[in-house]
């Protein structure tokens, strides 16, 4: 398998003089299943547009096209890039749009589909030219054939979110974005007049055992490519609940896990280029990773799974 950074960062697309080096294009990635036709892509962030515009110059007389786009979430920053996807405008284009089934009543087509009406984008759904699949996932494992078997798996985020699990090969890729660590929900302090006691206790191991689940998920990849927004000084000052990483905490999950490498993504978009290389040299380094590879993903940047 191989893979391909289009887009790292999170939340929204961050261009400019300081974001040159990891890049301002929201998240997506290219997976190529090495010895077989099939195209895998997951997520829709703003960097799918030069995706788009690459698969077209490999394939300049227009030939079929298809591919299969995992979607983590619906939120903007994770869609916003499907639009400028140059080949959804060819009719030789087939796509299967896969994404997590919500408590909300529209389906995924419509939430999707919502961005090309004429209030926001002067195309509209129904004059594309693709033809477009889509198909509601759930937690669980499945069989795409030739081999591939993929684990979806509930993360923690405000939205309904999926983490994908892509066996192939013996090899195994692992995404885990937009999510943070689970915690108490419930009050842990006698002197809270909401404190009760059983309460505390249950939401200490709800905790306990979902971040556990969330570990077992990632256990043993060859690639883990995990959300990464805050360093636990940000986190705790005012982040938690907003459904992202805290750097330290991926890191020593991933080693417990024994993660071969990990990619730290969705970068702040605030976060400039130097910011993430001094992040890089902390984090980065044989003390704070041990034997795990770990890196900052960079736009552009390929890793090969073999």
């Amino acid at each position: 398998m191989r893979l391909k950074f289009w887009g790292v960062r999170g939340s929204i697309p961050s261009p400019g003089s300081e974001t040159v080096k990891y890049g301002g294009n929201t998240l997506c990635l290219e997976l190529q299943i090495l010895n077989s036709e099939r195209l895998i892509i997951i997520d829709a962030g703003s960097g799918m547009r030069a995706l788009g515009d690459n698969i077209i110059s490999q394939n300049p007389k227009n030939g079929q096209m298809q591919a299969e786009i995992f979607l983590t979430h619906t939120h903007l920053d994770h869609i916003l890039g499907l639009p400028f996807f140059a080949p959804i405008y060819n009719a030789r284009t087939k796509l299967k749009i896969y994404g997590p089934v919500t408590c909300e009543e529209a389906t995924l087509k419509d939430v999707i589909g919502g961005q090309f009406s004429y209030r926001y984008f002067p195309v509209r759904q129904n004059e594309l030219e693709a033809t477009i699949e889509y198909i509601d996932l759930k937690e669980g494992r499945y069989d795409l054939g030739d081999g591939i078997e993929l684990t979806a798996k509930y993360l923690n985020h405000p939205l309904l979110s999926l983490g994908y699990r892509i066996e192939h090969g013996g090899k195994t890729i692992c995404t885990a974005y937009d999510t943070e660590p689970f915690y108490n929900v419930f009050s842990t302090d006698p002197a809270d007049p909401s404190y009760d006691e059983l309460l505390a206790s249950e939401g200490e191991l709800a905790a306990r055992e979902e971040n556990q689940r969330m570990e077992d998920f990632f256990c043993g990849a060859d690639l883990l490519i995990h959300d990464g927004q805050y360093t636990m000084t940000e986190y705790e000052c005012g982040k938690k609940g907003w459904g992202h990483s805290p750097i330290e905490y991926i890191v020593d999950a991933a080693r417990r896990a024994s993660v071969k490498r990990l990619a730290i993504c969705h970068h702040d978009p605030l976060r400039s280029d130097s910011q993430i290389d001094e992040l890089s040299e902390t984090y980065c380094s044989r003390e704070s990773s041990g034997n795990m590879e770990t890196f900052f993903a960079r736009e552009g940047m390929q890793v090969e799974i073999s």
